[in-house]
């Protein structure tokens, strides 16, 4: 059975060259593992190089995408399903129901969100899948500084980084998505 990868990340490139190039990779390696590719379906940034590197190596590929975006964020051609919805929460919402673990690869607010709602909802036991939070060039340095300060303040616990899994490396985040469907698998956990 194949497992559904949503990948959360930026609609611009960002400045940094090389997050383009592993997003590139990341989907590709997605596809080459019979994995389907489930994103935002825009076409600019970070997405839309994901979503070509998983094309270009004849994967599956589900795009969702609010309708109001589709201009915006120039939709994906060739895409295997498409699914445009009204609003950013019935896309968070139908990713959630497609996804079999959760990858965060570099973005900005968008990205930001995608990751809190997923994290959140872990944490409060609504699911128990995979969150791997790839931190590419310490990108999330400062991100998980202020978070490891919320703890430090008393507004979070070390149990909440149980709930996702940091990784540095396009290598290590390669690992961590087969490692931890594996973990999720054999726990008995439905994804």
């Amino acid at each position: 059975m194949n497992k559904n990868i949503c990948v959360f990340c930026g609609s611009r490139p960002g400045l940094d060259p090389n997050f383009a190039k592993w997003a590139y990779t990341l989907g590709s390696q997605i596809a080459n593992n019979n994995q389907v590719l489930v994103f935002g379906g825009g076409g600019s940034g970070l997405m839309g190089i994901l979503a070509q590197g998983a094309l270009d190596a004849n994967g599956q590929v589900i795009g969702i995408i609010p309708k109001q975006l589709q201009i915006q964020e120039a939709l994906v051609e060739h895409l295997s399903k498409v699914h445009f919805v009204q609003t950013m929460g019935e896309r968070k919402h139908l990713m959630d129901q497609y996804a079999d673990a959760y990858v965060i690869i570099p973005g900005g607010v968008g990205t930001l969100d995608e990751l809190f709602d997923v994290w959140a909802t872990a944490q409060t036991g609504f699911h128990a899948k995979p969150i791997i939070l790839a931190n590419w060039s310490g990108y999330y340095d400062g991100l998980l500084s202020f978070l490891h300060q919320c703890i430090e303040n008393g507004f979070m616990s070390k149990s909440h980084f149980e709930k996702i899994h940091v990784v540095n490396s396009p290598e290590e985040l390669l690992q961590a998505i087969s490692s931890d469907l594996k973990k999720a698998q054999s726990a008995g956990i439905t994804t």
